[in-house]
């Protein structure tokens, strides 16, 4: 019997953590399988994605460059992933190349585990609104959050990507500028981090946000990123991104392997030496 293979592919993909995580898991569940790293150039993703179930692939994962080539390049796509844009996980279905994006889901499991209590908030601020801030801002809105308000360095990006979620019953609203951020962080309930923090960059300012207020970062290195420092240092309760990045590792592997792992205080150990030991 073949062994099941999955993958995770970018350009570059040599950081990636995921073959830790997924090979961790399949040595914990004892079952036979592989998953690897493979580099691929944007130019040659399609032809890659073309001929997975040839290569002998049962599916993966597709991260960083490739996400929207994927989405364009299966033959259908899951609700998370029409509404996030991008795809970041594949697998096979009758025969078809099927895409799905886990990202949102990781994002909520990881506030479920560390922040209880998310989901009651009335008003989430975002900061920033690139691609990891659509499936942020997805999560949200599935979560029930009434009002999402997306700030960010230009305010066209911002608009547009506030534009795309309006529906009935949700209120979101994208601007930029200090003013409008420090009036949407003394109204939020949950606020969300998701773009990098530049050296030399002024620590963040929370002086206008309720002490009741969750914050988060889906960042991951550092762990502690400014803003969590700054939340910590003021007294809310806070949840680092590390567990985004396991939680949405779930839904792929129970999809090729068969089994549902579970994330636990061992395997987020491992992934905090792993990165400690490549500073």
């Amino acid at each position: 019997m073949v062994e099941p293979k999955a993958f995770v592919t970018g350009w570059p993909i040599h950081h990636s953590r995921s073959p830790l995580i997924h090979g961790t898991w399949l040595r914990e569940l004892g079952l036979a399988g592989s998953y690897e790293r493979i580099a691929v150039e944007p130019a040659a993703f399609p032809a890659f994605l073309a001929n997975l179930s040839e290569a002998g692939f049962i599916g993966g994962n597709v991260t960083i460059p490739h996400k929207e080539a994927a989405f364009a390049g299966v033959a259908r796509r899951d609700g998370a992933a029409e509404a996030i844009g991008a795809v970041n996980t594949v697998w096979f279905e009758g025969g078809q190349l099927v895409g799905g994006n886990t990202d949102a889901y990781g994002f909520a499991a990881n506030l479920d585990e560390r922040l209880p209590g998310w989901r009651d908030a009335e008003e989430a601020l975002v900061l920033g609104a690139g691609g990891a801030a659509r499936a942020v801002v997805h999560a949200l809105a599935e979560a029930g959050i009434g009002r999402i308000r997306i700030v960010n360095r230009t305010p066209e990006r911002a608009e547009a990507l506030a534009g795309s979620f309006a529906r009935p019953g949700l209120e979101v609203e994208g601007g930029a500028g200090a003013e409008r951020e420090a009036a949407w962080l003394a109204g939020a309930d949950l606020v969300v981090n998701t773009r990098p923090w530049g050296a030399g960059e002024a620590e963040p300012d929370l002086s206008a946000l309720a002490q009741a207020a969750l914050v988060t970062d889906i960042v991951y290195v550092p762990l502690e990123t400014p803003i969590l420092r700054a939340a910590r240092q003021r007294g809310h309760r806070t949840a680092d991104g590390l567990g985004m990045l396991l939680h949405q590792a779930v839904p792929g592997f129970e999809r090729w392997f068969g089994r549902r792992p579970s994330v636990s205080e061992e395997l987020r150990q491992a992934l905090l030496a792993d990165i400690e030991a490549a500073r």
